[in-house]
């Protein structure tokens, strides 16, 4: 089934835990916006830019890791640190505040944050998006809390058909273990006389 991430605040990403380190910069031209939705934009990045301290903590991006990167966004902003349900259009906030930030790193590390199953869990009953500063914004959509509690139940899916999957070859290594034993009693039965 193919899903695409419509309550992603960035352009399309891909699922965020599975292929994040695969996200491109320019995915998607809503930039941040999923199709055929005029939600309101949140506030302009410009009125963000004017805190001076936080493009000063901003380590070189070249090298940095997309999780490296989270753990950043998290320890700098409340919205990422509180995983409230991120604004359409945080990319451009991000950037506005960390200029220096490799794009293709910066949407990698928001794609695993957006795909958390706690930040899924927290969009799948937010009513409200929030800015960088946990400033409320836009409201979330009923598809985008749906598409959130899909997400959710194919992980749980996934997680559940592994688990069994896993009992069921432990239960026939099991299975062949015994049949091993038997033989080899059978075997040596057979070799004394």
């Amino acid at each position: 089934m193919k899903s695409m991430n419509t309550m992603s605040p960035v352009a399309e990403l891909p699922e965020a835990t599975e292929n994040a380190t695969h996200a491109t910069p320019d995915a998607a031209p809503g930039n941040g916006a999923p199709r055929g939705d005029q939600s309101p934009r949140a506030p302009d990045a410009e009125a963000h830019a004017a805190a001076p301290d936080t493009a000063a903590a901003v380590a070189p991006a070249g090298d940095q890791s997309p999780r490296a990167l989270l753990k950043q966004l998290q320890q700098q902003f409340k919205a990422f640190r509180d995983c409230l349900p991120l604004a359409i259009g945080i990319d451009k906030q991000v950037l506005a505040r960390l200029p220096g930030l490799n794009r293709k790193t910066m949407r990698a590390a928001l794609g695993i944050h957006t795909g958390s199953m706690r930040y899924l869990r927290a969009m799948e009953k937010a009513t409200v998006r929030y800015d960088l500063d946990g400033t409320p914004g836009a409201e979330v959509t009923d598809t985008h809390r749906l598409h959130a509690k899909e997400l959710l139940q194919q992980r749980f899916k996934k997680e559940a058909d592994r688990k069994k999957a896993e009992r069921e070859a432990e239960a026939q290594a099991e299975a062949d273990r015994k049949r091993q034993e038997k033989l080899q009693q059978l075997a040596s039965k057979f070799a004394k006389r």
